[in-house]
Order: structure tokens, then C-alpha cells, then sequence
């Protein structure tokens, strides 16, 4: 048997390929939308790739379940268990089986078995392997998907928070517990193989180590350690990091079937001279680094660094919105590849950022003060302090004055400011301020930067206070 683990750093996704060596055939469980991985993989090892199997319908990126049927003629193996509302709907189109508890299914000697595990979404499902080519009759590890992770539980509060299905928190919860119960009564050897690792939005407390077992997680895993349901249910609805808005995207583009790669449009290079007009009126970003597009910027563009796409456009970018990218050429494949992978497809143009600097003048956009700058002008009362951290750090203390405006929901909530005074962002370090602050400064303001975010201006020795109150957002870095 192979077991290759792959992981999707941006989205912390893991994902495996499982491969029968003596019938040359494997199956993928969880891919990600890019599978050119697994495609090459298999190939380096003499594997083809008839199977394609899913834990649930994710929410968090766009599945390659479709686009690997769609190529390789792979069998899908989905979930049949939940409401009708949660059921997949593309895959009359493919050669399919859909699951329920207790169902069974092989790819060559590897027997996978199939658990019911609701709770994060009702139709979760995990699958205990068996490698009988290698004698063996009972298994030896289980995928469960966004179900148990290492040293969490998937978040059972996601069809509420991102499809908006009010009440489903407490019963995903308490179907949750039930599940929990269910795993906690496998054996302790089970290797555990996850769906996400730290990062991700589908639980809180991830773990980064890629794999664990049944036995280490029912010792050490913090949601394992209730038998009361009522404890355990306002433990795993207690400070849960907000879902971004693309969730509910994702969750119906999964269900129906994405598009496939290649039915979408693909970006054009945009003369340099048609820039300036272009960021007039449409979406315009630039993928620069924050120091960079503070120093020069199209203006009508704001900035969210390439390192931080995946983090942040989910948040910022609707799926229909038409998408211009502004950068070097070494930038827009992976920049593309980064938003195809969470359903921003409509991605119309690349606008490189040395050919417009040729034909139109590129100008500083915000400006940067210390902590001590900062002081000052609170003290004169001159300007809009907006801290853009998650609820969990705002929580931890602030800068007085300072109002809060999770960076995710910023854009939602510019004009709630006075265009006439000055703003100033911060975070915790600095580069959520700078894309806070590019959206300030597109919309008009004039804006500053904290340089070095909360953690500068606490080392300079300066003022912070509890706040009065706070609403839930995410700890995102």
C-alpha cells in the first residue's frame, strides 16, 4: 500500500492519495482543485487513479472531486447520509456510488469502510482503511475529514454561520458529541488522518502535526474530554473563529459542481495604458508586498499581498465580481491558481505592474507613523484609530480609543467613518493593518499605517486597556 499525504499550505488543507500496489490502482480522498499533484504522483508510481472519495461537502475550498472524475474516469464515492438540502447534485454525470454508515467499498486490496460522523455538517462521513493485500482484516487508520482533527473537532456551527441556517449550531453540536462518542469507542492504534491542519477556519486549536492516533487524540484532544453533552455543546460553540464569507459560496459551488477548469475564462494581459481607467472602476489588486504598494500604487488598487491571498480574498472578493491582477509576471499563475482554488474564477486580466509604471505615474499611497506618532495624535485627538485584529486578540487588550473593525468585514463598513478626518490601522503586527489600509485609502481617506501593529506599540511602553466588549471574529495572522 502508498500512502502519500499532500498539504495545501494557504488553505491548510491535507489531502491523500492511497494506492494499491499490486492492482496498480489508487483513490484520492479529499483532493483540493489543483490536481496536477495527485495526476503526477500516481504517475511516478505506476498508479491509476479509479477512485475519487469526499468526507463531506467542504466549504472551505473548491473540491477537485468533478475535475478528477472529469480526467481520469475515476469513481466517486460520496456521502448519502443527511437531508436531501445537503446531497451531492453533479453526479448523475459520473460513475458513482453514494454511501451510508456501515457501506463498504474496495480499490484493489484496500478495503475502505464507511462511518457516519455528523456533526461539523450532518452529511460527514469518515472511512476506516483496511490493507488486506497486506493480510490484514482489521483497520489501520481513518480519515476523518473536518470530523476529528489533530487536537481539535471540526466546528459544528458552519451551516449557521455561513449558510445561514439558523438553529443548526446546537443540533450540529449535539450531533457532534454523539459522533465524538462513536470514535472514542475505536481502537487506540487507528492512525488518524485529517482534512486540515493549523490555520484553517473549520475548527479552533488545529494542531500542525500532519497525523495522530485514536488513542493520543481520546488523551489529549481538549473536545474529547467531555461524557456531559450539555458541557461539551457550550464548550465547541464558545469562541469558534467566524467563518469567511466564501464558506456558504463554497458549501452550494461543491454541492452543484464546480466549474471545470477548462470552462473558465482565461485572464488576458491588459495593456499598460488601459490601467489607470481599469482601477477607476474595477476590482484592481495588487499583489505586491504591503512596503512596496505604500511606496508606489495605482491608484484606484488596493493591496492584498500574494502571501496573503489565500487568507484574505475569500473575504474581500465576491465570486462574481470581475478580478484584475496587478503585479510582476512571476506572480499571476500561482495568484490565479491561489483564487481558482477558492471559487474566484471570474478573474478577467493581468496588468503588469513595470510595463504601467512606463506609461502612468505610480504614487505613494499611505503613510506610516510609530508609536510614538501615534501617541501624539491620539492625544490631540486628530485621528480614527481602527483595529482590524480578530475578536480573540482584541479581547487581550487595546490602544485606547481604538474602535474594532475585523479586517474580514472592513469593506462592509468604511462609511461609517468621517472622510474628513485621518485614519489610522492596526493589527498586531502590521499586514492586515496594510491591506486595511489600502481599503481606507481607495476609498478615499487619508490613512496611516501603525508600523509594527499592537506589538510595537506595547514594546514602546505605551498605554493598553481592557475593552468593554467585543463581537467573535477570527485570529487570523
Amino acid at each position: 500500500m502508498l500512502l502519500q499525504y499532500f498539504y495545501d499550505k494557504s488553505l491548510a488543507h491535507a489531502s491523500y492519495l492511497v494506492g494499491c500496489q499490486r492492482s496498480k490502482t489508487a483513490i484520492v480522498v479529499d483532493p483540493g482543485r489543483d490536481i496536477e499533484t495527485y495526476l503526477n504522483r500516481a504517475q511516478q508510481e505506476g498508479l491509476q487513479i479509479t477512485a475519487v472519495a469526499e468526507t463531506h461537502i467542504h466549504a472551505d475550498y473548491v473540491s477537485g472531486a468533478r475535475e478528477l472524475a472529469n480526467q481520469t474516469g475515476a469513481k466517486l464515492y460520496v456521502s448519502d447520509e443527511g437531508p436531501d438540502a445537503w446531497k451531492y447534485k453533479f453526479i448523475e454525470n459520473y460513475e458513482h456510488q453514494t454511501l451510508t454508515d456501515g457501506d463498504q467499498f474496495k480499490v484493489g486490496n484496500l478495503l475502505f469502510e464507511v462511518m457516519h460522523t455528523p456533526g461539523h455538517t450532518p452529511e460527514s462521513i469518515s472511512f476506516l482503511l483496511t490493507d488486506q493485500g497486506g493480510g490484514a482484516n482489521e483497520p489501520m487508520g481513518i480519515f476523518t475529514g473536518d470530523f476529528v482533527f489533530v487536537g481539535s473537532i471540526g466546528r459544528p456551527d458552519l451551516l449557521e454561520e455561513a449558510a445561514g441556517l439558523a438553529g443548526t449550531a446546537d443540533t450540529g453540536a449535539r450531533d457532534l458529541f454523539r459522533s465524538v462518542k462513536r470514535f472514542t469507542a475505536l481502537p487506540d492504534h487507528l492512525q488518524v488522518w485529517p482534512a486540515h491542519g493549523a490555520g484553517s477556519a473549520c475548527g479552533k486549536g488545529l494542531g500542525s502535526i500532519p497525523s495522530s492516533t485514536v488513542g493520543y487524540e481520546k488523551r489529549f484532544n481538549p473536545a474529547l474530554q467531555f461524557d456531559d453533552e450539555e458541557s461539551f455543546v457550550r464548550y465547541i460553540l464558545a469562541d469558534q473563529p467566524e467563518a469567511p464569507t466564501y464558506f456558504a459560496v463554497m458549501k452550494r459551488v461543491n454541492r452543484l459542481g464546480p466549474k471545470l477548469i477548462s470552462q473558465l475564462n482565461q485572464p488576458q494581459q491588459i495593456p499598460a495604458a488601459k490601467g489607470e481607467t481599469i482601477a477607476k472602476s474595477e476590482t484592481v489588486i495588487d499583489l505586491s508586498s504591503p512596503q512596496s504598494f505604500q511606496a508606489q500604487h495605482l491608484s484606484g488598487s488596493w493591496n492584498i499581498p500574494l502571501e496573503m491571498l489565500a487568507s484574505w480574498a475569500g473575504w474581500l472578493l465576491d465570486e462574481n465580481t470581475p478580478v484584475y491582477l496587478f503585479g510582476d509576471t512571476s506572480q499571476f499563475e500561482e495568484a490565479t491558481r491561489i483564487l481558482r482554488k477558492i471559487g474566484i474564477d471570474n478573474i478577467r486580466g493581468y496588468l503588469h505592474k513595470r510595463d504601467v509604471s512606463e506609461v502612468t505615474e505610480l504614487r505613494p499611497a499611505y503613510h506610516s507613523v510609530d508609536a510614538n506618532e501615534l501617541k501624539q495624535k491620539i492625544i490631540a485627538g486628530s485621528i480614527q484609530l481602527i483595529d482590524v485584529r480578530s475578536d480573540v486578540e482584541w479581547r487581550e487588550g487595546i490602544i485606547p480609543t481604538a474602535n474594532h473593525e475585523f479586517l474580514g468585514k472592513l469593506l462592509n463598513n468604511l462609511n461609517k467613518y468621517d472622510l474628513n478626518q485621518p485614519v489610522i490601522t492596526h493589527c498586531l503586527g502590521g499586514p492586515r493593518a496594510a491591506i486595511a489600509a489600502s481599503l481606507f485609502h481607495q476609498a478615499g481617506y487619508e490613512t496611516y499605517h501603525l508600523t509594527g501593529g499592537y506589538h510595537a506599540w506595547r514594546e514602546a511602553g505605551m498605554e493598553t486597556v481592557k475593552p468593554a466588549s467585543a463581537n467573535v471574529a477570527p485570529c487570523t495572522t
